[in-house]
């Protein structure tokens, strides 16, 4: 098995949705969790190769994730964004290369348990 497709497979067995973006927020890459999600649960079609923003269309989430997104590019680890729908905790995590510039970012999901 190549590493490309193992990667997948790792991904596509992660129970959350996983949208990788290019740092001109561009969809590179979505697991099978982000596709089910975004085609079936929300009705949009073939977003790879598309702005994120074409999901985002909210004024205030396109300013939350940019401004998060810069916050990312001056070298933070991962950036909180908010508590969805669903109560789970969402962060924008970001992607360096191995000089450590950042090529992209992805969000990450984590149940919200309030004691």
């Amino acid at each position: 098995m190549d590493k490309e497709t193992m990667l997948a497979t790792i991904l596509d067995s992660y129970p959350y949705p996983v949208v990788f973006v290019d740092c001109d927020h561009i969809i590179r890459y979505m697991n099978k969790r982000a596709k089910y999600h975004y085609y079936q649960e929300r009705g949009y079609r073939e977003l790879i190769g598309k702005s994120l923003f074409e999901c985002h269309q909210n004024p205030q989430s396109k300013e939350m994730i940019a401004a998060a997104v810069e916050k990312l590019k001056n070298h933070a680890s991962e950036v909180f964004l908010k508590v969805n729908e669903r109560n789970e905790r969402v962060y924008i995590v970001p992607v360096r290369d191995e000089t450590g510039a950042m090529i992209g970012y992805f969000e990450r999901f984590e149940m919200n348990i309030q004691k």
